[in-house]
């Protein structure tokens, strides 16, 4: 028996960023930036897309000098039917993934005030 779970947040953002422009190659650091999602979170929901068929993935084919190619990923297809699915039941109100507001600072007080 086949389990079918619903996407993390975090996998359906990747996934929506990806639908935006499905036909244009992605690679890993520029979604990283776009959507605020950590590399050791990111390569994994790409590697875990990947082997479900929804990317198809490749590598760089221009070099650019001082640096390693890039691994690159489209939606496939069924990526592409996927995502919209995934979109369509997901809940309306789907709350924005959480993030921790900054803490709050107060300045110290010198103790040499007043002398």
């Amino acid at each position: 028996m086949t389990r079918v779970r619903r996407p993390s947040a975090q996998t359906m953002a990747v996934l929506q960023a990806l639908a935006e422009r499905p036909d244009q190659w992605r690679y890993g650091y520029d979604l990283c930036t776009q959507l605020g999602v950590q590399a050791g979170s990111m390569y994994p929901i790409l590697i875990r897309l990947a082997d479900r068929g929804l990317l198809e993935t490749g590598w760089e084919t221009e070099r650019v000098p001082g640096r390693p190619a890039r691994h690159l990923y489209r939606l496939t297809g069924a990526g592409r039917a996927y995502a919209s699915a995934a979109a369509a039941a997901a809940p309306a109100t789907s709350p924005a993934p959480a993030t921790s507001p900054a803490p709050a600072t107060v300045p110290r007080q010198s103790r040499l005030q007043g002398t």
